[in-house]
């Protein structure tokens, strides 16, 4: 035998039941028009157009894809290692310079009182870390 309490337990969760399945069923409906409006905003012909102009686009990609594929030589070997040794010449220089600037800051700061974020703040010191950036690999 079930009690009242019980009845009216499953009278209150069969009320919810039907409250959301009324909501989702106008949610339902409201998508459903959303849908009809958005399908009946482009005819088969504009569609039709629209598949044309896309398909002339990737067609002028393709090309241009190709004519780049074929241009083998944009650069020259000797200016591909000309670029690639200043590269590396200016990484060199960086480092050096950084190590410089360390040694330098950790020298003042051996006698400075406060700490080296402080120390680097009222100076006016930017450091690579503060904007993330790393050396590259030689």
């Amino acid at each position: 035998m079930v009690s009242d309490a019980d009845l009216q337990g499953l009278d209150a969760k069969i009320v919810a039941l039907t409250a959301k399945v009324q909501s989702l069923q106008q949610s339902c409906r409201h998508m459903e028009a959303e849908l009809k409006e958005l399908t009946s905003a482009l005819t088969t012909p504009e569609m039709q157009k629209e598949i044309q102009e896309l398909k002339k686009e990737c067609a002028g990609y393709r090309e241009r894809l190709k004519n780049i594929k074929a241009a083998t030589n944009h650069v020259t070997p000797e200016e591909k290692e000309r670029v690639y040794s200043e590269r590396q010449k200016y990484c060199k220089e960086w480092r050096k310079r950084k190590r410089m600037a360390t040694e330098l800051s950790d020298a003042i700061l051996e006698g400075y009182p406060k700490s080296k974020k402080q120390f680097f703040e009222e100076v006016g010191i930017e450091t690579d870390e503060d904007y993330n950036v790393k050396l590259p690999d030689p």
